[in-house]
C-alpha cells in the first residue's frame, strides 16, 4: 500500500513551499523553535477537515460545485491578504523568547490550523491524487484512505519541523539585524499576499 511512488510523490508535494511553509518558517524567524513546532502542528492539524471532506465524499462536491469552491477559495484569499498586511505592518522586533503560555501556543496552532482549512487545493488533492495509490483488489479502501493518510500527515509534520528549525537556526543573525528583520518581514508579508494573488487566480 505504501508505495516507493506515494512515499516519493508525497515527499516533493510536501517540500514544494507553500502557505503552510512560508508560515512555519515566518514563525520559526520570528518568534523560535518551540513556536514553529506549534506552527508545524497547526499546519498539520489542518489537513484533517479536508481528508474527512474527501472520506465523506464533500470533495467531490466542492470539485463539482463553483460556488463552494469559489466561496472556500476566496475565504482563503482573503485570510492570506489579511496575514500580508499584519505582518507587513508589524514594526516590533523580533522576539527572542521562546513561546511559554499556552494561549500563545494555542493562537499559533489555531492560524496555521484555519490557513489549511482555507486552502481549497487540498480537498482537491486528496480526491485526486491518493486514490492513485489505493488498490482495487483490496475490500477496505477507507482504511487504505486513512493509512496512506496519516503517512502523508506524519511527512508534512516531519519537513515542516526540519524547516522552522532550520529558519530558527538563523535567528542569531536576524535578531542582530534590524535591517534583515525588516527584509525578511516584508519578503514574507510579499509571499503571503502573491500566495493570496495566486489563489485568487486559481481555476479547479
Amino acid at each position: 500500500m505504501f508505495s516507493a511512488e506515494f512515499l516519493l510523490t508525497s515527499l516533493v508535494v510536501v517540500l514544494i513551499p507553500g502557505t503552510g511553509v512560508i508560515f512555519t518558517v515566518s514563525i520559526g524567524l520570528m518568534r523560535g523553535r518551540l513556536a514553529s513546532l506549534y506552527a508545524a502542528i497547526g499546519c498539520t492539524l489542518g489537513i484533517v477537515p479536508h481528508l474527512l471532506a474527501t472520506v465523506l465524499g464533500l470533495a467531490a462536491i466542492m470539485h463539482t460545485s463553483a460556488i463552494a469552491f469559489q466561496v472556500l477559495k476566496y475565504a482563503g484569499v482573503v485570510y492570506l491578504l489579511y496575514l500580508a498586511v499584519v505582518t507587513w505592518r508589524d514594526r516590533s522586533a523580533f522576539s527572542v523568547h521562546e513561546v511559554r503560555r499556552k494561549g500563545d501556543a494555542v493562537s499559533l496552532m489555531g492560524k496555521a490550523f484555519l490557513l489549511n482549512i482555507l486552502n481549497p487545493k487540498l480537498t482537491i488533492f486528496f480526491l485526486a491524487f491518493l486514490p492513485h495509490f489505493i488498490a482495487t483488489d483490496v475490500q477496505s479502501s477507507l482504511g487504505q484512505l486513512l493509512g496512506l493518510s496519516a503517512i502523508f500527515m506524519a511527512m508534512t509534520f516531519v519537513v515542516f519541523i526540519i524547516y522552522g528549525q532550520l529558519a530558527h537556526a538563523f535567528r542569531a543573525a536576524v535578531i542582530d539585524s534590524p535591517k534583515i528583520q525588516g527584509w525578511l518581514r516584508r519578503s514574507f508579508a510579499a509571499a503571503f499576499a502573491g500566495l493570496g494573488v495566486q489563489l485568487a487566480l486559481t481555476e479547479r
